[in-house]
């Protein structure tokens, strides 16, 4: 997904609004009832709480796979249904070819919760 078009610039103040927390998967299955192939995923950001969310990464992962994994994710999103799920943050990735997901984890293990900044 190639775009040519400079992003639309935000004040650093609006940046710091977003609040990016590090979680650690700890249930991923099958999103059955999703239009697009996707996982529902349960992610434990230790003092805030588990959170769910569904991602659109099956090209990439098999839910086994992503059992203990650490992931960035977005958790100040207002909750979103998707089909009967309520998704209540956004899990991060990089978009390569043919829309293949990568998720946005940590170099070393991190206590659960950190903030992103």
């Amino acid at each position: 997904m190639e775009n040519n078009q400079a992003p639309a610039t935000i004040s650093f103040e609006d940046f710091l609004r977003i609040e990016m927390r590090v979680g650690t998967i700890i249930k991923a299955e099958m999103f059955k009832e999703a239009i697009k192939p996707a996982y529902k995923l349960w992610v434990d950001f230790d003092e805030i709480g588990i959170k769910k969310t569904s991602a659109q990464i099956t090209q990439l992962y098999k839910p086994k796979d992503l059992i203990g994994k650490q992931v960035i994710a977005v958790v100040n999103f207002p909750p979103k249904q998707i089909a009967n799920f309520i998704s209540e943050c956004l899990v991060l990735g990089s978009i390569g070819e043919q829309n293949c997901i990568t998720l946005l984890s940590t170099d070393k293990p991190v206590k659960n919760g950190l903030k992103i900044g």
